[in-house]
């Protein structure tokens, strides 16, 4: 296993520590104490705290884009996924979402920065801001846009592409938070993720005359 590097220990403590108590409540001193060096130290590598959660945030990015490319979709821009979309059969479906439910439901950084920003949503107006954003608008806005693309192209039944993104996203999304406070409740999860794909693919894909 490759050493990690104190800037990755120092990000990877914090974000633990932020998962457990929320980012307002943790402080410099503790996350230095928990990465076994103290505060000074930790400074050397990052400016404040705040360096360190927008750090926390450019890494998670990363890993999602490089999580996103082993798939071979973008997972951002939907005009450049539609293809890979649109060349998938229902279990291919059922497979691609089943491996992304995974990735962010054990990923480091995203399982633990969604349970952060679960928490400091009632306590920060920007954490919630960014809550909403992470987890609502961005999500539901991409999906739509793969929706009404698909719609134009005759692979959906024509309907609201926002709502079907809202029936598409809200399940997967209930279903993940549910196993970030009941792990017992993964292997059921999953086996709900593959049902809901293939009866969403069943309702609103195209019919045939």
């Amino acid at each position: 296993m490759e050493k990690l590097s104190t800037r990755q220990r120092i990000m990877q403590e914090a974000l633990t520590l932020f998962a457990e108590n929320g980012f307002e409540a943790v402080s410099v001193a503790q996350i230095a104490s928990a990465v076994g060096i103290k505060a000074p130290s930790l400074y050397k590598h990052f400016e404040s705290k705040q360096h360190i959660f927008d750090e926390i945030l450019l890494e998670m990015q990363s890993r999602y884009e490089q999580k996103a490319a082993s798939l071979q979709m973008n997972g951002m821009e939907a005009t450049k996924d539609i293809a890979v979309f649109s060349g998938l059969d229902e279990q291919q479906l059922v497979e691609m979402g089943k491996n992304l439910f995974d990735y962010f439901l054990h990923d480091t950084f995203a399982s633990k920065f969604r349970r952060m920003l679960t928490i400091e949503q009632y306590h920060s107006r920007d954490l919630s801001a960014l809550y909403t954003k992470q987890y609502l608008d961005e999500p539901l806005s991409y999906q739509s846009l793969v929706f009404g693309l698909m719609i134009q192209a005759g692979l959906l039944e024509p309907e609201d592409p926002m709502l079907l993104a809202l029936h598409f996203y809200a399940p997967l999304f209930l279903l993940l938070t549910s196993c970030d406070c009941h792990p017992e409740r993964e292997e059921k999860a999953f086996q709900m993720v593959e049902q809901h794909i293939r009866q969403f693919s069943r309702l609103h894909g195209k019919k045939e005359l």
